[in-house]
């Protein structure tokens, strides 16, 4: 089992996006909010045959999931977690950054090594960790949430959670940024095509600090469902029939049974109803002549 708080190595220049479009924070932005303490979250997961087999706490880096892409490449074993309590890159998915205050919101990235997977089912992933994150939300906080494909967490029609997989050779590191106690006036503004923004603390109660939940409980049962949602697709050869995946990912979905939009890249613009998801987790639109297609990657739009 191991343990770690400490300055990542690989922290970045100082300053990080604001919600005016500037940069920096205050030196004390992160104070008042609990700091996660990687003993008390590895004694929490880490066990003989589970998952996890390293929890690690970066006071500040560029992005979480860049260093782990790093170290998976370097042959970093499976089971490695890796929480930053500010990050200055973080990145989304098609480019997007993501920003939060220090220790506002849980900023974090799982090191996976799916070998029984077939790299197609491996696009599962993202699904999987937003069943894991929406389910604990509920559980832990009260707060309903509700799954856009492919990568974000709802809660009405504000987003909570992002979440972005990346590969690295047989390795797929899995980045997760909710936000918690964030507040009204530290959201940054929704860009073209973006969601806005929301918080734990806004959802449970607007503008009460108190109301914000601790977040080690909340990155425990996070990591508590990741497990067993990861470890039962990979019996199973990634099949999400057998696994449960597919019928606990529909049950969330706030994305199947819309009528959606979807940009793909290279301009294509698709539109329809969101009839399901395939077994290799692409979104099945039907589009006017009746046909269904498979979405793979794009912006998903949901339509009134």
């Amino acid at each position: 089992m191991r343990a770690e708080n400490h300055t990542a190595a690989q922290a970045t220049a100082p300053g990080r996006a604001a919600p005016d479009g500037g940069t920096g924070v205050a030196p004390d932005a992160g104070a008042g909010r609990k700091p996660l303490d990687a003993a008390s979250l590895a004694r929490a997961v880490v066990r003989p045959g589970g998952l996890w087999q390293a929890v690690e706490v970066a006071d500040r880096t560029g992005s979480p999931n860049a260093d782990l892409l790093a170290r998976a490449l370097a042959g970093a074993p499976e089971g490695v977690v890796l929480a930053a309590e500010e990050q200055s890159a973080g990145r989304g998915r098609m480019g997007r950054t993501w920003v939060a205050p220090p220790r506002a919101a849980l900023t974090f990235s799982l090191l996976v090594r799916p070998s029984a997977v077939p790299p197609a089912r491996r696009g599962w992933l993202p699904l999987l960790a937003g069943v894991a994150v929406a389910t604990a939300v509920t559980a832990v906080t009260g707060v309903q949430t509700r799954l856009k494909w492919p990568n974000d967490v709802l809660t009405g029609p504000a987003k909570l959670a992002g979440i972005l997989a990346e590969a690295a050779g047989d390795a797929v590191v899995v980045g997760v940024g909710l936000n918690v106690s964030t507040g009204p006036g530290e959201l940054p503004p929704a860009g073209p095509g973006a969601l806005a923004a929301t918080s734990l603390r806004i959802a449970i109660s607007e503008g009460a600090a108190s109301a914000a939940p601790d977040r080690e409980p909340l990155l425990i049962a996070i990591l508590a469902g990741f497990e067993r949602w990861y470890q039962a697709w990979c019996r199973v050869g990634g099949d999400p029939e057998r696994s449960g995946l597919r019928a606990g990912y529909t049950e969330l979905s706030g994305t199947i049974g819309r009528r959606v939009r979807a940009e793909l890249p290279g301009g294509q613009v698709l539109s329809g109803p969101a009839v399901g998801v395939d077994p290799d987790g692409r979104l099945l639109v039907r589009v006017s002549s009746g046909t269904v297609v498979p979405v793979a990657a794009g912006d998903v739009v949901h339509l009134r």
